[in-house]
């Protein structure tokens, strides 16, 4: 294995540094959605659920994305602040967890954010029950289509279900592909904001 002070992890002494260098590098290289990840929630019975979502936001605070909170992504995180995410760069052997307490953006990171998507997406968030039964293809584009014409040429502003989450680290975890299996692993913990991260080397 490498040494921990290889190009692999550079001086891996910041997990967040890290991960933009690792995510600078995913960028570059991964052919679709290098900012697409894992997140992890459970619901009410405490049975874990996880799909997709793309990272929209990258901060010190920690890393945001956006849904409908009437999905149930955002059922499951109303009644439980928090979550772990996933990252998996298949191009460069590359993989990032993540774990933490999860909060709510402002209105006002939301607004900026909705207002920078396409206007047909805006559209769409208005249109979808997103995560419950749909009759048909039919009632979804007729819903599409009815909103459309509500808004007319008008600015489509953001719905008040549709907010924008931040994961909060409290663990992060990088894995690095290896030979025969023997991966690199680096973990960071914290006990909270303001406590320093520990590292430590773990076994693959």
């Amino acid at each position: 294995m490498n040494p921990l002070t290889s190009s692999d992890f550079g001086d891996a002494g910041e997990p967040f540094a890290l991960f933009e260098t690792w995510f600078a590098e995913a960028r570059e290289r991964e052919p679709n959605d290098p900012n697409a990840m894992t997140l992890a929630t459970v619901d009410a019975s405490g049975l874990p659920d996880a799909r997709m979502v793309l990272l929209k936001g990258l901060e010190p605070r920690g890393f945001v994305f956006y849904t409908n909170s009437e999905s149930a992504k955002g059922v499951e995180l109303t009644h439980n602040m928090k979550a772990a995410l996933v990252f998996h760069w298949k191009s460069l052997r590359r993989q990032v967890r993540i774990r933490g307490p999860v909060e709510q953006v402002s209105d006002a990171e939301a607004d900026a954010y909705f207002a920078s998507r396409p206007r047909d997406s805006r559209i769409g968030a208005w249109a979808s029950r997103q995560s419950r039964p749909l009759e048909s293809r039919f009632a979804l584009e007729k819903a599409v289509a009815r909103e459309a014409a509500r808004f007319g040429l008008g600015e489509v502003t953001r719905p008040p279900h549709w907010n924008g989450y931040r994961v909060m680290p409290v663990q992060i975890e990088f894995w690095q592909d290896k030979p025969f299996r023997l991966h690199d692993r680096v973990d960071f913990r914290r006990d909270g904001f303001d406590a320093p991260w520990a590292k430590t080397r773990l076994y693959p």
